[in-house]
């Protein structure tokens, strides 16, 4: 058979259909019908369920999380959502009491699928953000660390560290590129991960760490979150410097509204605006990275693209010192 990372986009969607049929049955969810809604870093189906429920299948095609992360990320959520009130999706469990199932599929070998609740809304969407919606998202993210100082995870549980820029990934992108365009790679990377160094000493949280509007529904004036699989321990700054690598607009109010948003419920950590623009800048460096390790078809087919884009950020950000993704 074919290479999975080689197949057509619809050829991935149908095995990996196969594998979301499969796992619902073994979480005993009875007939389901499977539709899909997103097939990028990891596969999700929407599953509507005869008794009237809906959940949300995923399949972790390009995960790096453990089955250690996995319960850690699955407990975290189910005590966001019963001890913080927060409006996360609460983990399904199989008869047997497991979060998670592995499933094989022709070509990509073994992969771990979860079920979660269904949450309701429309997604927000990775672009221009409503000031209204990056306030409550810095709210949000402020009532996650704020949880996060009191939480402790499971016995079996892990988390990832991110204390550089790549969050322990495979670099690839370090060799992807040569001449001035290597070069830049380098530097950033240098520079981004003095920024990791100076926060070395300080207490570290749990992190969602991928808080973008693909990751966000807006329902009736309040804001859903889902997709912790990139949650790690980190610190705030970090969190924060992810979330306005993506409104960073030029004469746009989302920005601002964030880390107001942020204050309004807990003081803004001490060196965000120190680090800020270099961890933006090592957001770039993983993202560029992340395509390059992908084995979604429409998403490797990017890769290539996305390297100029990130050199060219990367080498803005070097002259001035200030971080945009324009």
């Amino acid at each position: 058979m074919q290479p999975y990372p080689d197949l057509p986009e619809d050829e991935q969607v149908e095995l990996l259909r196969g594998a979301a049929r499969s796992a619902s049955d073994r979480f005993g969810l009875g007939p389901v019908e499977l539709s899909l809604v997103i097939h990028a870093y990891n596969t999700t189906f929407r599953a509507d369920l005869a008794d009237g429920r809906t959940v949300a299948v995923r399949v972790n095609t390009n995960s790096q999380s453990t089955p250690a992360n996995i319960r850690a990320q699955l407990a975290w959520t189910h005590a966001l959502r019963v001890e913080a009130g927060l409006l996360v999706p609460d983990p399904q469990l199989t008869p047997d009491g497991e979060p998670f199932v592995t499933e094989l599929v022709d070509g990509l070998g073994p992969v771990i699928v979860v079920v979660n609740s269904w949450l309701e809304g429309d997604d927000v969407g990775v672009g221009a953000t409503p000031a209204v919606i990056a306030t409550e998202l810095g709210r949000t993210m402020a009532a996650l660390h704020d949880h996060a100082e009191s939480w402790t995870m499971p016995p079996g549980a892990t988390l990832p560290t991110f204390d550089t820029p790549l969050f322990g990934d495979e670099n690839l992108i370090g060799s992807a590129l040569t001449g001035p365009d290597a070069a830049v790679i380098a530097a950033a990377f240098e520079r981004s991960g003095a920024a990791f160094a100076r926060l070395a000493d300080r207490p570290t949280i749990a992190l969602h760490a991928d808080l973008h509007g693909g990751n966000l529904k807006w329902h009736d004036g309040r804001l859903s979150v889902f997709d912790f699989d990139d949650a790690g321990l980190g610190v705030p700054e970090l969190d924060l410097a992810i979330a306005l690598f993506y409104l960073r607009e030029p004469d746009d109010p989302a920005e601002a509204a964030l880390l107001e948003g942020y204050a309004s419920r807990r003081p803004l950590p001490p060196a965000v605006f120190e680090v800020a623009d270099d961890l933006m800048a090592a957001r770039q460096l993983l993202l560029g990275n992340s395509l390059l390790l992908s084995t979604t078809a429409s998403v490797r087919a990017e890769a290539e693209e996305y390297l100029g884009v990130t050199v060219e950020r990367l080498r803005r950000w070097l002259d001035t010192g200030r971080f945009s993704r324009l």
